[in-house]
């Protein structure tokens, strides 16, 4: 790839000719997309006349929003900005979309970019704040230096190629002792860890806010644990069960470090939210954490549920969530967080250590070099929003999913920083599935096209998960047909649709959900349904109701024909309703073997029903590492200087993610958040 310099982005706004320029010919990690070109109009000689302050013609330009990219066409006289049009109709309707028409208006009104943000709608005003920055420099004859998205890679090549940046494009140096990159989970708890042993560190976020906290941990004999009376924790077979649900392939001494270190990491965690911000914590083991004893023969030796921790519900939160907190905790001890900065590439010395990483500034695009005397930690999140790694890497999950909960900044930036320095990553994809992705009728699995989404798709469904889907309810086949067992982990059943029409599957239950789901005593977040009870179920069923997925009939003959049941496929409906009837009678499931307590009658009207698929959260194949967090090479051999966390870490999960053990990935992150720090801080034997 051709080295881009500074020298170069401003010889390429000399040549501005026959309309808008788009400049940058760099791959960096940080927005969804570059400017389009414009489509002007005018100007035939593409230079600004005499006295004017524009070229006329009509330009756009995107910039990335909350869920994808804003896309601002801005019309312009030689004097004056004529006209405005702003497409957020990838943002949520309710925040971003209501927005557009009030910065529409100030854009106009300012007759520029230097408009303030709109409350409740920062992120969706910076996108079309910086996209119009881009059209006004357009239209001045003045080259964007621009981000292009090689690094996304694309349709055959999901790695794309490593930016090769020209030295005098770097504008900015910092010195540290340790870099974090990345505001989430696990790059807020290192950098809490990091203030509260006054290390000297910078943290660095691609985005403008520290990222959504996942609140609920798995944790083992914790001092909540000890204060609850739970009991000791069987480590031997909780490694034997988590290496059971990788097939295998994982490193037990990476599993083991999480086991051994998650009581000091709840200390930790405990010590700041209890100690400094009155939160309490709400824990989860016991009778409310695994399953029931009827029919145990079925489960015991398959579920081992792990020890749920959670601080979100805490009234003394006062709406902040734990990243929050952290940043606040931080905050105080004289540290910040360096926002909108978004990592390039890594850089590592001639002996291949890891020595810093080139940065860019998301606000002007200039480039920063960083230099980390003791490590980096890369804690950037999966590629849950990269289409291009999701359908390169995990073609299955990709193809039995119809909707997300995931975050749209998580598109794998670090996983490939990390691969083009020489790390080796997971061969196994592991994406974190639940059966909660509710679809209208006809609606196949896998991705559909939408032309404001990164890639250029997305998955359909509108709802982000609908719990209730979880339920082991009665689930057929668009035949009409049964397929499997319902009572199984979230992503069992989702992957057995993988064999059946659309890859998709209707879920049936009667007028007696509520006392069924009781008697089903699902745990992990599935609880919410027996939790919440119709408080919480009744608003989902009404919202997923008015988009035409969710189904309610006085007839098992009128539920079929809503769901799009016709001929033999209707007539199998019912007959199969009536067969799991009959196994609901006998209590005892002949077919596919489900324990009697999670069989339930379909006999009371009014009928419900609706079309599931997966929801997907995020993706667990990541970069090995050994048990100090320690990133390795292609041969297995430490990096030196790169540690890794979170869900772009490896070595733990393969296949799926034990969803069943609650809490155990962000566990996992927490802990090896710690574990990074202690190690390049010499904390503890290297």
């Amino acid at each position: 790839m051709k080295k881009i310099s500074r020298k170069s982005f401003l010889k390429i706004a000399a040549a501005a000719a026959m309309g808008s320029v788009t400049a940058g010919a760099l791959a960096a990690c940080n927005s969804a997309s570059s400017s389009a070109a414009a489509s002007s109009s005018a100007s035939s000689a593409g230079s600004l006349a005499a006295g004017a302050t524009y070229i006329p013609g009509t330009y756009e330009a995107t910039a990335a929003g909350i869920n994808g990219d804003v896309k601002v066409t801005m019309t312009f006289s030689d004097t004056a900005i004529t006209d405005v049009v702003l497409d957020v109709s990838g943002e949520t309707a309710s925040i971003g979309g209501a927005a557009a028409e009030d910065l529409k208006n100030a854009l106009m009104e300012a007759q520029g970019a230097e408009i303030d943000v709109v409350s409740g709608a920062t992120i969706t005003s910076e996108g079309v704040i910086k996209a119009a920055q881009k059209c006004i420099n357009q239209a001045k004859g003045i080259a964007n230096v621009e981000v292009i998205q090689l690094p996304t890679g694309d349709e055959n090549d999901w790695l794309g190629t490593e930016p090769d940046i020209d030295e005098e494009a770097i504008t900015e140096t910092w010195d540290t002792d340790i870099l974090i990159v990345g505001a989430g989970n696990g790059g807020m708890c290192a950098a809490a860890y990091a203030a509260q042993n006054s290390l000297n560190f910078r943290i660095i976020e691609q985005n403008s806010v520290v990222q959504d906290t996942r609140h609920w941990y798995g944790a083992i004999d914790t001092s909540a644990a000890k204060a609850a009376g739970a009991e000791p924790m069987d480590r031997a077979k909780l490694l034997s069960e988590i290496s059971r649900y990788a097939s295998g392939k994982c490193d037990q001494r990476v599993v083991k470090t999480w086991i051994n270190e998650s009581a000091a990491m709840h200390d930790f965690v405990s010590g700041i939210l209890e100690g400094e911000y009155g939160w309490n914590c709400e824990f989860t083991s016991g009778a409310e954490a695994a399953w029931p004893a009827e029919n145990a023969e079925h489960n015991t030796d398959y579920l081992y549920p792990v020890q749920e921790h959670n601080y979100m519900a805490s009234e003394t939160a006062s709406g902040m969530q734990r990243n929050q907190a952290f940043q606040d905790y931080i905050e105080k001890r004289g540290y910040s967080i360096d926002f909108n900065t978004a990592l390039a590439k890594l850089e590592k010395d001639e002996n291949g250590r890891i020595t810093g990483v080139i940065a860019q500034s998301t606000s002007d695009d200039h480039f920063i070099r960083i230099n980390a005397s003791k490590g980096v930690l890369l804690a950037c999140g999966g590629y849950p929003g990269n289409p291009y790694m999701m359908e390169q890497l995990d073609p299955l999950g990709t193809s039995v999913t119809t909707a997300c909960s995931y975050s749209p900044a998580d598109k794998g930036y670090g996983i490939r920083a990390a691969v083009w320095a020489g790390a080796n990553l997971d061969k196994e994809s592991a994406p974190m599935l639940f059966d909660r992705g509710i679809v209208p009728p006809g609606q196949d699995a896998g991705y559909v096209e939408s032309a404001n989404a990164f890639g250029g798709k997305a998955f359909p469904g509108q709802i982000r998960q609908y719990n209730p889907g979880t339920q082991p309810f009665l689930k057929v086949n668009r035949n009409g047909e049964r397929f499997a067992n319902e009572s199984c982990p979230y992503n069992d059943i989702v992957y057995a649709a993988a064999h059946q029409p659309g890859r998709v599957y209707a879920q049936i239950h009667d007028a007696n959900w509520e006392e069924d789901v009781k008697r089903f005593h699902t745990i992990g977040c599935s609880a919410q349904t027996r939790n919440g009870g119709e408080a919480y179920v009744l608003p989902k069923m009404e919202e997923a109701e008015e988009l035409g997925c969710f189904f309610k009939a006085d007839t098992l003959e009128e539920l079929a024909d809503k769901l799009g049941f016709t001929g033999e496929a209707k007539e199998n409906f019912l007959a199969t309703v009536e067969r799991y009837n009959e196994l609901y009678d006998a209590q005892n499931d002949e077919d596919f073997g489900k324990p009697a307590y999670r069989l339930s009658a379909i006999k009371t009207a009014p009928f419900y029903g609706c079309w599931l698929g997966a929801s997907l959260l995020t993706t667990e194949q990541g970069i090995a590492i050994n048990d100090k967090c320690q990133a390795l090479d292609t041969n297995n051999q430490p990096m030196e200087g790169l540690y890794i966390t979170g869900d772009m870490s490896g070595s733990f999960f393969a296949n799926n993610y034990p969803c069943l053990m609650a809490g155990v990935a962000m566990g996992r992150t927490l802990v090896y958040a710690i574990k990074a720090i202690k190690q390049m801080a010499g904390l503890e034997e290297a």
